[in-house]
């Protein structure tokens, strides 16, 4: 428990006190130290959990499921805090915000990650709910850290659109805590996730999926699926790179897992039913919809952050769909494409960041011959975007390997519609960055100080993963995999 409570309570310490913190030189410093302390318990929580199997007491519970994430969220926040210290000084040099915001900046990106680390980690619905709701409270001040009209804007429609999500949500765990009050004695424990899931069996079928199509529509909002998108693009496009890196890699894998936690409590309650598989059409309903959705966006982006968000949302779309296919082996391969979509995603925006820099926009037509201008950016942004469209032998095509592969197993009349999503994904990404990497650069363009660092590491870590996935990583993922469907794939 020691180290679950440093791995919570760092990143809150670290907001209080870089919220008063006036020299951004330190704030930045320490920044890095937070994510580092959060970073080294939350491996220090992983190898406690790998090591004597579970950690649970006191409202919190941390098993195979949700450690690799919490693994996964401390480690892609110290890397992208990495990156923000020198990228947010050259922002605050360029007066496209003052200290102040510098302050909030800093302090919001802790209250972030303690949000995003209190949902993996908690084992109460309702702390769960307060939780997701701390995080878009955090991310709109992020959002907004420029104060243009277009980021006011874009943080008021994020406020609003996921607002609405969440008040959604609420009644979904309303309802769950309704149906728990006729088979649990305890009612202080109706909110409790271990035991409702002790008791899914004995819930009310119809209680159950009504709350789910609250939950879905709920935590779906914040995991992007369409039509409950519209918030993010125009959040990643206006708010700071680094909160774009965190959003996409962190935010969305945690409103996913909200929504699979309670996807295992109504197929267990649905089991005997006359419907016992309606929560996983529901996903593969709204996930199939999203990913063929987003990919056909892709080709209309002028934003070339807009254009990575809608990624985003395809490969959000891919994973919601993998889950509710069911499977050891869709189960599989979508708990490995949390891992490396959210790698290959928070590089991909440091590299955006960069490149945006160097062009004085992220107009995707002014964005030109990378390579020629600065190589190791348009290097990075050609190797990254490689993987995330899912060429091998990086782990993105290993997971969606595993998903097409498990789709024709399951669904094979799926197969065509997953093959022509990837197809047109493919050739939206692509079709964009072809003059961006080798094109002529326009006049006035020159060299930024990028620190690539990041990228390079969490690239290195997807192509290891696509040439093979360590032994330790593997077992953990099958445990996982296990937990939520009750079968082993390895």
């Amino acid at each position: 428990m020691i180290a679950l409570l440093i791995t919570l309570l760092a990143p809150v310490a670290g907001a209080l006190v870089l919220a008063v913190l006036r020299p951004l030189g330190p704030a930045g410093w320490l920044n890095v130290a937070v994510s580092t302390i959060t970073f080294g318990a939350a491996a220090w929580l992983t190898w406690t959990v790998a090591a004597s199997g579970e950690i649970a007491g006191y409202s919190f519970r941390v098993d195979d499921f949700n450690v690799y994430l919490v693994a996964l969220t401390a480690f892609i926040g110290l890397t992208t805090s990495i990156f923000s210290r020198p990228y947010m000084r050259h922002v605050c040099d360029t007066v496209l915000t003052r200290k102040r915001g510098m302050r909030v900046y800093h302090s919001m990106y802790q209250a972030f990650m303690f949000t995003m680390l209190l949902a993996l980690t908690t084992d109460n619905l309702g702390v769960l709910w307060v939780a997701v709701e701390g995080a878009t409270l955090a991310t709109v001040l992020l959002v907004s850290l420029y104060r243009t009209p277009e980021a006011v804007e874009a943080a008021w429609k994020y406020f609003i659109l996921c607002g609405v999500g969440i008040a959604l949500a609420l009644f979904g765990t309303v309802l769950t805590y309704f149906a728990a009050q006729h088979v649990v004695s305890d009612p202080s424990a109706g909110l409790t996730w271990s035991t409702l899931y002790r008791h899914a069996g004995h819930l009310e079928p119809a209680v159950m999926r009504l709350a789910f199509v609250f939950l879905l529509v709920g935590y779906g909002t914040k995991v992007g699926l369409v039509p409950m998108h519209q918030w993010l693009p125009d959040a990643h496009s206006e708010g700071p790179t680094p909160m774009s890196a965190v959003l996409s890699g962190l935010l969305l894998n945690v409103a996913l897992y909200a929504v699979v936690r309670l996807k295992m409590l109504v197929d267990g309650s649905l089991a005997a039913s006359a419907a016992p598989h309606l929560a996983g059409y529901l996903l593969m309903g709204f996930g199939l919809l999203s990913f063929l959705v987003a990919g056909l966006f892709l080709h209309r982006q002028r934003d070339i952050k807009r254009m990575f968000s809608y990624s985003s949302i395809e490969h959000m779309g891919l994973m919601t769909f993998a889950f509710g296919l069911g499977g050891p082996l869709a189960t599989f391969g979508a708990l490995l494409h949390m891992l490396v979509h959210s790698l290959t995603k928070s590089a991909i925006f440091v590299t955006v960041g960069h490149a945006a820099h160097i062009a004085g926009t992220q107009s995707i037509e002014r964005i030109r011959g990378l390579i020629r201008t600065q190589p190791a950016v348009g290097w990075s942004l050609l190797i990254a975007v490689s993987a995330i469209a899912g060429f091998p032998p990086f782990g993105v095509f290993t997971s969606e390997f595993l998903l097409l592969t498990a789709t024709m197993q399951a669904q094979p009349w799926l197969t065509v519609a997953l093959l022509s999503g990837l197809a047109i994904a493919f050739a939206g990404l692509f079709r964009h960055l072809h003059p961006m990497v080798y094109g002529a650069p326009p006049e006035g363009q020159k060299p930024v100080r990028a620190n690539m660092l990041p990228v390079a590491i969490h690239l290195a870590l997807v192509l290891w993963l696509g040439l093979a996935i360590p032994g330790f990583l593997a077992q953990w993922l099958d445990r996982a995999t296990e937990l939520i469907t009750g079968s082993h794939l390895l």
